[in-house]
């Protein structure tokens, strides 16, 4: 059984005494009549499977519980795109528990709670497509979901209703689906046969739909048990709920929450489990929720999350969260490290106690390398090229947090801060620099992406020029920045179409963030608009501006 702590429960009483009585029965009044059979969505023909790398995203639960509704999410799925965390690569939103009513209606449809969701689910699903990302939803596969267990409400199981849940939820253009088994029954095969049912109903619905369980077995901390869930869903949960502290104490045999090094522990052994397309889940992040880790504590969760090749499902509110925990979420170095291709689980090839070294290899050749510390104190940490998997000779190094870069033929050493991890890539050969800067070239002409005259004023607007590769044409992609001559490219705060785009001072601002778009275009972040070559114009010094993304030429740029 799912228990919940003192705070999780009292607070899940408590949205509960508010809200039981305002559970519907039948349809509220006003509503349109239920749906007798839902239709499935057609499949996207381009996707192969839905969760290729780990997935990114968001969850309710960790900071609102069951105090949701309509308005928050969709705030947060705004926030997602404004914060840069969709330029990132977060692109699930996903509502947690308490969604639904605990009744089905006339024809065993489940229902969106009509005092939270009074627009459903489908009009939540479209707004949240809108806004270029995905959509997840809670579901249960035994009689209750853990809200409904625990308030002792009628359920709502899947449970001999996994095909019309299943493409009811593809009709509401659900991407993604959390199962959670919220019930103090049933072994191992019963919990992977009713799993297996659910995620075959999914597939059945021809929609690509991430599918994440939570067995039972996961709430005992006990070492792994069943090393099968991969045949079945794409991602599973390996422990108890995930709390806000570096440890909680908890005993590896014990049914209770977790901190993040009990988390490490008991994963670590469940590493040849992870591949790409199924991953070990050590449960969301609890990077900012209620600012109770330290931005240090915040650093090595991510951290460690990212070696462990997990989802990273932020908990946090997105809304108000400060520029640290911004900037812990969004750091597109980690991020890299924990979608790499390989989809390795790293290793830990050292345990001194306190001071420990993980290794993962990745696809390029390098490894990542955390030093972590998990005591008290600030304490030195080293660890050599042979212990982490790499050959002898000149290796490269870049500390992932802080920039800083190096060579060694031996060792790697770190001072590390109490609760805190020191995250290098390490490479095989001679320096080691930040991501190369790159060229932007206009389709409509062969010209390039310049700050003209090399301006450096802010201010200073932006052309199209003959390719020449000098320090104005050259842009690197910093954390969703463009930037060049070490300014960033930056879009005036009340932009519209037809606004110049222009050079200015990097601050952090959604306006200076920007996203490659398959399709070839770039679009700003905060405006929705995209880099556009005046008029379609070819000549040397035509202005680049904000326009409606259209994809024709002049707005598809190539990185050369």
């Amino acid at each position: 059984m799912k228990d919940l702590s003192r705070r999780r429960w009292l607070s899940l009483l408590a949205a509960t005494a508010l809200t039981t009585s305002m559970l519907a029965v039948g349809p509220a009044a006003g509503a349109a009549a239920p749906v007798a059979t839902a239709t499935a969505a057609a499949a996207d023909p381009t996707v192969e499977e839905p969760a290729p790398l780990p997935p990114l995203g968001w969850n309710s639960w960790n900071t609102f519980y069951c105090d949701i509704n309509e308005q928050m999410v969709r705030e947060t799925a705004d926030s997602m795109v404004s914060s840069g965390m969709a330029a990132a690569g977060y692109q699930y939103v996903v509502v947690d528990d308490c969604w639904m009513q605990d009744t089905r209606d006339a024809n065993g449809n489940l229902r969106a709670r009509t005092d939270r969701f009074p627009s459903g689910m489908k009009a939540l699903g479209d707004y949240i497509h809108g806004k270029g990302l995905k959509f997840g939803i809670y579901h249960a596969p035994r009689e209750k979901t853990c809200n409904q267990y625990f308030a002792n409400l009628p359920g709502t199981s899947s449970n001999g209703f996994e095909t019309q849940d299943a493409n009811l939820f593809a009709s509401w253009g659900v991407d993604y689906v959390k199962h959670d088994w919220c019930d103090p029954r049933g072994t191992v095969t019963e919990q992977a046969a009713l799993f297996k049912k659910f995620g075959d109903a999914l597939k059945a619905t021809g929609r690509p739909i991430v599918y994440s369980i939570n067995p039972n077995s996961a709430h005992s901390n006990t070492a792994p048990t069943y090393s099968g869930w991969g045949e079945f869903s794409d991602m599973w949960r390996t422990s108890e709920d995930l709390d806000d502290d570096w440890s909680t104490g908890c005993s590896p045999s014990a049914d209770c929450f977790v901190g993040i090094t009990e988390a490490l522990d008991i994963i670590e052994p469940m590493r040849e489990w992870t591949q790409p397309g199924r991953y070990n889940d050590p449960d969301m992040l609890m990077v900012g929720v209620r600012n109770t880790l330290t931005p240090t504590e915040n650093r090595a969760h991510q951290s460690m999350w990212a070696m462990l090749s997990a989802p990273l499902i932020a908990g946090n509110d997105l809304r108000n969260m400060s520029a640290d925990v911004r900037a812990v979420l969004t750091n597109r170095d980690v991020l890299a490290i924990d979608q790499d291709p390989l989809v390795r689980q790293a290793d830990r090839v050292r345990d001194d106690g306190d001071a420990e070294v993980w290794a993962k290899p990745l696809a390029d050749g390098s490894v990542a390398v955390a030093l972590l510390n998990r005591g008290s104190g600030s304490r030195q940490i080293s660890t050599t090229l042979g212990q982490v998997g790499l050959g002898s000779g000149t290796h490269s190094y870049r500390e992932l947090w802080t920039g800083a870069t190096g060579t060694t033929t031996g060792q790697i050493t770190a001072q590390v801060a109490e609760h805190g991890v020191a995250l290098f890539k390490v490479s095989p050969g001679g320096t080691s620099q930040p991501p190369t800067g790159t060229t932007l070239v206009s389709s409509a002409s062969g010209r390039c992406l310049d700050v003209y005259d090399n301006a450096t004023a802010n201010g200073a607007g932006l052309v199209i020029w003959d390719c020449h590769s000098g320090a104005n044409q050259t842009w690197t992609a910093t954390d969703g920045t463009l930037r060049s001559l070490g300014k960033c490219l930056d879009a005036p705060l009340d932009a519209t179409a037809g606004t110049r785009v222009q050079l200015w001072d990097c601050n952090g601002g959604n306006n200076q963030q920007w996203t490659f778009q398959g399709d070839g275009t770039i679009r700003g972040v905060r405006s929705g608009l995209c880099l556009d070559v005046d008029r379609n114009l070819t000549a040397n010094n035509t202005a680049v501006q904000l326009w409606t993304c259209h994809g024709a030429a002049n707005q598809v740029w190539t990185r050369r």
